[in-house]
């Protein structure tokens, strides 16, 4: 239980919580998200941050960019994941390219909406929508967003599935 009224930082508080968790975790197994940890504290984001990078200075976590963080350290084999996280977002957002939700030159959800809405680290998006403008689906005009690319831009192969 956190005691907001303590001389003990809320970060150090949750980092403890969860420590007590992760001890009874196998190597590999994930561990809470930034975001479940908000909704499960009530704290902000960087709250959050801090209780993970805290547990991982010590070396009881670590942290793979765009997928999650995980039981020990980085070499430890992690439970198999079907895709990483940025992947899935790409993905859906191709879906909804591909059926007509979104359509050629029409501006696609913002990095910020699309954070509120998959309840993921903005670095998570930059990577889905640096993924859509390699493959594509998306260009980017500085300053004013991200659009769909005109459908000749499309990879071949989901032009002919369409």
């Amino acid at each position: 239980m956190l005691d907001p009224e303590s001389d003990t930082h809320l970060y150090l508080q949750i980092s403890e919580i969860i420590r007590a968790r992760v001890v009874q975790c196998s190597p590999g197994d994930p561990v809470a998200s930034e975001a479940d940890i908000q909704r499960e504290f009530g704290v902000a984001r960087t709250t959050a941050r801090r209780a993970i990078r805290r547990l991982r200075d010590d070396g009881l976590v670590h942290t793979v960019q765009g997928e999650g963080t995980y039981v020990g350290v980085a070499e430890a084999p992690r439970a198999p994941q079907e895709m990483p996280l940025y992947q899935h977002i790409a993905a859906e957002i191709v879906q909804q390219i591909s059926c007509g939700a979104l359509t050629p030159r029409r501006a696609i959800p913002g990095e910020a909406a699309l954070v509120r809405q998959y309840d993921v680290a903005r670095e998570t998006v930059r990577r889905a929508m640096a993924l859509l403008r390699e493959q594509g689906w998306i260009y980017t005009v500085p300053q004013r967003g991200s659009y769909v690319s005109p459908e000749e831009r499309w990879p071949a192969a989901r032009k002919q599935a369409g």
